[in-house]
Formats: C-alpha cells, structure tokens, sequence
C-alpha cells in the first residue's frame, strides 16, 4: 500500500482540501482518499484502498451512471443534491463531480471524484423557509388574537349583567358556562401574544435552568416520570433571558412526558458546539440542549406542522407549547429541531453563549 500511495504522489494537494476526493482506477476500485473523505465516509485511508468503491458506499443510479460514462466515453459530469449512502447506512446528500484522468499520469488512476456535501446548506434553507413561514403564521394568530380578545371582554361583561338579574337560579348556570369559557379563551389569546414581550436579557447557566424544568415535572409526575440527566459540566454561561428559556425548555419537555402519559423516561443532555452557524450567523461557541424521550414518537402527520400555532397531536392540547419554545429560542438567535421515530424522539435546541 505504501507503494501505491508513494506512485500517487503528483496528488500530494489533495490532502488539504475541504472537500472529498477519491481517486478511482479503471474498475472503480479505490487507490486514495483524502482526509477530508475519510471524514465524510466515516473510513480511513489504510482501511480502504484497494477496495471497491461499492464496498465502501452505495451510489445513486445518476452517480452511477456518470462513473461509468466517463471510464468508456471520457465524459466529464456535475451533479447537485445527489443521494449517497455511507457503509454505516447514513444517506449523504452531496454536490458530485466526476473527472476523467489520464491513467498513466499516477499509478493507473482513471477517475477523480469529488464530494461536497450539502446537508448544511439543505437544512438552512428548509430553516429559513420554516421561520418565514412561521412568521407570517404568528402574524396572523395575533392579529386574531387581538380582534377576538376585545369582544371576549364585552362578552363577559354582558353575561355577568345577566346574571345578576336573573330571578332563576337554575338559569345562572347558563351565564356561568358562557363566563367561564370566555374567560378560557381569553387565557388562550393571553398565551398567544406572550411571546411578544421583550427579552430581559441576564448571564445564566443552562444546568440551572434544566434542573428548574426537571424539579417542575418531577413535581408534575411524581413517581411515574425518570428524568435522567446527562451534562456537560465544562459549559459556560450564557447570556439569556431566565424565564424565557425556562419556559421553552419546560414546554418541550411538558410535551414528551405528555406524549408518555407521565411514563418513561426524558434525558436531559448538554453539550458544546464550536464554529456552528445558527440562523445563518457563524457563532465560535455555543450550547445544545437535547431533549430525549423514550415515547410513542411524533406521527409524521403532525411533525412537519408541529411547531405551527394551534397545531397538536394529543386529543385537549391548545397547540400552542412548542410555538411558544420555538419563539423563545429565536429570540435567542438559537433553533429547535426534532427527529422522531417509535421508541425515540429528540428536541435539539442550539443556543449561541454570546448574542449576536
């Protein structure tokens, strides 16, 4: 092996590229791969050369055809957005080109291909997608919330009028259901413009935070509900609104041990994240907070909508839990996103330590 990584030394470069780049011979059996590939493809160098390309990772039908066009035709191919699935079954999706080479100019190599992947880029357009359509959405719910709220308060007044002069007191049983739905609706629309308040920003420290959320729901479901907590002690604080990321962090939370019927158990977990972009600012240093449940999961129906107001996938929730957290975290400059499936669902929520 080391013969052949010596004959390809014209390629010495490719060492210090960003992106991934494997050098195929004429039956697409791997001769190198940089360091930036081993990282993409989860293998090392030593372990890989001398292997099928197959073997290591399964091609789309496109990128598979483009290989073979350029080993017979010579044909150059760039492609966007192509599916590529790892040893390990992890589906990569990659911008992919494909170069034809000359075979005697290192040790037989016939193809060199390069893979950028672009799962960075795809999640922050479907971010930025989301949060303007969310935006619009909230603008909406409080411009009703505002027009429903005014005649609530007429409503009410009129009902308690009626039921002062009603001789009936059978009747005032009528006037009490119309007072206290009013007054249930009015909390529903108090809710929805909370979010709105302005942030009272202080420097806090995420484990305290947690550890409030944890002894609220402890209190909440006692006995029946393990939360387990897994910190990273080396984190530092943050700046932050308390009771802001109180809120946020117990509505997420709320919703899982909701989901188990108070049964299960909910992870709390922190770690810390170096040079990550949030919201499409670069931050050097910020906090991620998952939320892990072992529940029933979230049904897909319901999570592509889930952080929309009024949106809600237990029988009397209000829909309005998550649309709450998921404001909270942005005026944070933060984001919450969730992956779901039977037996596992995970809330990530990334908070930068320092306000942009």
């Amino acid at each position: 092996m080391a013969a052949m990584i010596s004959a390809l030394s014209a390629f010495n470069g490719l060492d210090f590229l960003a992106s991934t780049v494997l050098l195929l011979d004429e039956g697409l059996v791997v001769r190198y791969v940089n360091p930036s590939g081993e990282n993409l493809l989860a293998v090392s160098l030593r372990s890989v050369t001398g292997k099928p390309l197959g073997t290591i990772c399964t091609c789309s039908a496109t990128l598979q055809g483009a290989l073979d066009n350029a080993l017979n035709n010579n044909w150059g191919y760039t492609g966007q957005n192509i599916e590529l699935k790892r040893g390990d079954g992890e589906v990569l999706h990659i911008n992919c080109t494909v170069t034809p080479l000359r075979p005697e100019l290192a040790a037989g190599v016939r193809l060199l291909l390069e893979l950028q992947p672009i799962e960075q880029q795809l999640a922050a357009t479907r971010e930025e997608r989301l949060i303007e359509q969310q935006k619009a959405s909230r603008e909406l719910i409080r411009n009703l919330a505002h027009e429903i709220k005014n005649p609530l308060g007429g409503i009410r007044g009129a009902a308690q009028l009626l039921e002062h002069e009603l001789s009936n007191p059978s009747l005032k049983e009528y006037t009490q259901v119309i007072i206290k739905e009013a007054d249930r609706l009015q909390d529903l629309m108090q809710r929805l413009l909370t979010p709105h308040r302005a942030m009272l920003p202080t420097t806090v420290n995420i484990h305290e935070i947690l550890e409030r959320v944890r002894s609220l729901l402890t209190a909440e479901f006692p006995g029946s509900l393990s939360m387990r907590r897994d910190y990273d002690t080396s984190l530092p604080e943050m700046v932050g609104d308390r009771e802001q990321l109180i809120q946020a962090l117990l509505n997420v939370a709320r919703n899982a041990a909701q989901a188990m019927h108070g049964e299960g158990e909910i992870v709390l977990r922190t770690r810390v994240l170096r040079q990550v972009t949030l919201a499409k600012k670069r931050y050097r240093l910020a906090l991620e907070i998952k939320v892990v449940d072992n529940g029933p999961g979230i049904p897909e129906i319901v999570r592509e909508r889930m952080f929309y107001p009024l949106v809600s996938g237990r029988e009397g929730g209000s829909g309005l839990g998550l649309t709450i957290a998921q404001n909270f975290v942005q005026h944070h400059h933060g984001t919450i996103d969730c992956s779901s499936q039977p037996g596992q669902t995970i809330f990530t929520i990334r908070l930068p330590v320092e306000q942009a």
